[in-house]
């Protein structure tokens, strides 16, 4: 090779022009795009980080006017010292206090939640007396939202105990959270077994004690913490439910709370226990089904199942993987009278979407192959659309590698650059398309003409390119859900438009090469005949 490369698109040519490792590494990026693509998270919209968090503060017995004027608004007071903090919602209701804080979007959760509960921890000497300990809940938007929601109800003809059916469903709701990359599951709608304790108020004053003394004392032999109702509307009962970790009513009974006169107080010397269900927590649920000629069947009461799963983990395999369980325990389930349906698949809503803009994908870059056909001719045409897939399976694999999923916004995200990307392929292509056809080109080998046409071009396509990407620049310092919603385009797009010089300047002119030709010397001879022709013409 005669000639010398100046700018660093020449250079690139010149390295893999007939380096045998040129179509390895076309053939490596194709596979490694569709690899990406396949193992990507498939979500139907990006990722959001937002922050935030519930503080829940019990004061048994307290009314809510009294939980507002000393939990609610001198909480709120302090927890809008916390630097990022956007939005703070106080409720006040008999016996608790709750403060929601939401902080700025982008602030980075660890550290929020972190914050938020020494915040907490810093002040409860400023708690009044007879509240019991805050708990401190963080919000997880990625585990908070299910992504699978299975409805369970009785088979048609079946007469089905709801606490059974309770305990069925709650089995394989262990296996469900066995699944990998699982985060949480609820039921909802069902018959939780648990026992009430319904407080005599007047009792309890009798023997001055106070609704946390009995709370403490049961939550120390029952470990999980009692749930408060509140007061019956003859306002004598205060009710709160205590979960199965005690065996019998009895043991409830037999509880002691505290010492009168040297003699132990148990509860049952105070309030009324029985076994129940958790009717402080329960809603009805209903579903309605069709049968086979579409009219609808009469309500079935359900009990429903919520599936959440991992941050940054696929939702179609999480989806796939609960539906493969779910059929596997079918028979077992209809044997019991049960029957069930997915409500909602965020997993298949996902994929049908991604794979919407896969398809559509492939369509655009059909069409643009075909518009080129008629623009540059066949060969360049076939050259200038390989570089799209080429550009595209880059672009995914970098998205892979730095842990983004794959969604709507990204797609669209390739869809938009799509024009762009085929920009320097077709300078590249153009350039050689005019050296071939130079006075000179019999004087030159085939492998200085790629190479000097690609290097001729490097830096305005550089330059052009660098403005392009500066344009995209804006949108990353967009603020608030919309700049965390549209972030996918400006982190793409650019990485996209890099990777079209690299593949401009390294395929195109070795895929050049292997098929395009110089032009005959007769063709010349004749061209530059009629060249001369009508040089004598004009003078």
């Amino acid at each position: 090779m005669k000639y010398k490369p100046k700018d660093w698109a020449g250079k690139l040519a010149a390295a893999f022009l007939k380096n045998p490792l040129t179509p390895i590494l076309g053939i490596t990026l194709i596979l490694l795009g569709v690899i990406s693509l396949q193992v990507m998270p498939r979500e139907e919209d990006p990722q959001i980080a937002i922050s935030g968090g519930a503080v829940i503060v019990p004061m048994p017995g307290a009314t809510p006017q009294e939980i507002e004027k000393v939990i609610v608004e001198p909480l709120e007071r302090k927890l809008r010292e916390i630097k990022g903090i956007e939005h703070i919602y106080g409720m006040a209701m008999d016996n608790v206090g709750i403060v929601n804080v939401m902080y700025k979007i982008g602030e980075r959760r660890e550290d929020a939640n972190l914050k938020l509960y020494d915040k907490v921890m810093q002040n409860m000497d400023k708690l009044p007396k007879g509240t019991m300990q805050p708990l401190v809940k963080p919000f997880d938007i990625d585990i908070d939202i299910p992504i699978v929601t299975i409805a369970f109800y009785p088979k048609e003809g079946t007469k089905v105990d709801y606490e059974k059916m309770y305990k069925i469903i709650r089995r394989l709701q262990h296996k469900v959270n066995a699944i990998e990359n699982v985060a949480k599951t609820e039921l909802k709608g069902s018959h939780k077994p648990q026992f009430n304790v319904l407080v005599d108020m007047g009792k309890l004053s009798a023997y001055n004690l106070s609704m946390g003394q009995i709370m403490k004392a049961i939550q120390s032999v029952a470990v999980d913490v009692p749930d408060v109702k509140g007061r019956t509307k003859d306002n004598k009962l205060i009710i709160f439910g205590v979960k199965n970790a005690i065996e019998t009513v009895e043991d409830v009974k037999n509880i002691i709370v505290a010492q009168y006169m040297g003699s132990p107080i148990y509860v049952k010397d105070i309030a009324k226990v029985e076994r129940g269900i958790d009717f402080q927590n329960f809603k009805y649920a209903y579903i309605d089904l069709r049968d086979k000629n579409g009219k609808f069947l009469p309500q079935k009461q359900q009990v429903t199942l919520t599936v959440a799963k991992l941050a940054g983990t696929n939702a179609v395999f999480v989806a796939r993987d609960v539906e493969k369980l779910l059929e596997e325990h079918k028979d077992e389930l209809e044997k019991e009278g049960i029957e069930y349906v997915i409500t909602r698949d965020y997993g298949e809503r996902a994929n049908e979407a991604v794979n919407n803009l896969v398809e559509h994908l492939i369509i655009t870059i059909l069409i643009i192959a075909v518009m080129l056909v008629f623009a540059l001719g066949f060969k360049e045409s076939i050259i200038v659309t390989f570089t799209v897939p080429a550009i595209l399976s880059i672009t995914l694999f970098i998205a892979w590698i730095s842990g983004q999923s794959i969604n709507r916004i990204t797609l669209f995200a390739f869809l938009l650059s799509l024009g762009l990307l085929v920009d320097a392929a077709i300078i590249v292509i153009e350039n050689i398309h005019r050296h071939l056809h130079a006075h000179d080109v019999d004087e030159k080998d085939m492998e200085d003409i790629l190479v000097e046409a690609t290097d001729e071009i490097g830096a305005p396509t550089n330059i052009a390119t660098l403005a392009i990407i500066l344009t995209m620049v804006p949108m990353l310092f967009v603020g608030g859900m919309m700049g965390s919603f549209m972030k996918p385009i400006p982190l793409n797009v650019p990485v996209a438009l890099i990777a079209s010089l690299f593949v401009a300047y390294i395929f195109t002119p070795y895929l050049s090469l292997k098929l395009l030709k110089k032009p005959t010397h007769k063709h010349h001879k004749h061209k530059n005949k009629h060249k001369s022709e009508e040089d004598g013409e004009a003078s």
